[in-house]
């Protein structure tokens, strides 16, 4: 068993098939397809319902880890020169609640992702229920073309999130999903509403990350001036070294901070960049 699967933990079958059960109850179904995802999730056990519903089971387990990362991003925001702005939910429940809370509030600003269903409680799991899109390739399955192609509509999809007042918090090739040639974003996490400013260049650092070793550093930046400008993609600069040190991401922060700073000094706005 590799490290992932083991911090994440295993749920016991007679907790996931009581969770089954619920769902049938709850959904007039006599049976249910039940499809279990070896997903890269480290905080819950996603699986696949009548390839109708994506839901998520989260474990004790699955919300201390949540903490520890919370914790971790925090300090990690501490040294880029920002307070810390992540929020942690203290149960499964809450981290399911939020998440469905997120995409509703995501969808209705006019960001797509999946429809949301419903979040409850089984034997002390959180129990998360969302429309499955079941013919999705995330953002780093698709050709280098395509990806070029879509990295305009990731920063309009992301303004479009800022511009109202939130942040996605966890944006990574894996959480853009792509279904039917539109763009979708996916597990959104919690800031601090006092720390917008601070979470929207984080939001920016980390599209940057996801894309920079898909589409290579300029395209990445000249994506991103599309829709954000120099000031904005300078105060994201500051969050790149916190970003490469995520096991999730792999890009050339170095280059990505060169580049940002040249467009900058272009723009006329470079002058006293550090």
């Amino acid at each position: 068993m590799d490290f992932r699967r083991f911090v994440r933990g295993a749920v016991d079958w007679p907790r996931l098939e009581a969770v089954a059960r619920e769902l049938a109850r709850r959904y007039g179904r006599e049976e249910l397809h039940v499809r279990y995802l070896e997903a890269d999730n480290w905080l819950s056990t996603p699986m696949v319902v009548d390839d109708e519903w994506f839901v998520k089971v989260v474990s004790r387990q699955n919300s201390v880890v949540h903490a520890l990362f919370t914790t971790g991003r925090n300090l990690g925001a501490f040294s880029s020169g920002t307070e810390g702005f992540f929020e942690h939910f203290g149960t499964p429940l809450d981290m399911a609640e939020h998440e469905l809370e997120a995409t509703e509030r995501m969808r209705e600003i006019g960001v797509n992702a999946p429809a949301p269903v419903e979040a409850f409680e089984v034997d002390g799991l959180g129990v998360l229920v969302l429309e499955y899109l079941p013919a999705f390739r995330s953002l780093d399955q698709l050709d280098r073309e395509r990806e070029r192609e879509v990295a305009p509509q990731l920063f309009e999809s992301l303004r479009l999130l800022h511009e109202n007042g939130l942040a996605h918090g966890d944006l990574r090739a894996e959480n853009v999903l792509i279904c039917d040639g539109e763009l979708y974003f996916i597990d959104a996490t919690s800031v601090r509403k006092d720390a917008a400013a601070d979470a929207r260049g984080y939001d920016l650092a980390c599209a940057l990350a996801a894309l920079e070793p898909l589409i290579g550093t300029r395209a990445a930046v000249e994506a991103a001036l599309g829709v954000y400008d120099s000031t904005e993609l300078l105060a994201a600069r500051e969050f790149l070294d916190f970003v490469n040190i995520r096991p999730d991401h792999d890009f050339d922060a170095a280059a990505l901070k060169g580049e940002i700073e040249k467009r900058a000094t272009d723009s006329g706005s470079g002058h006293g960049v550090a």
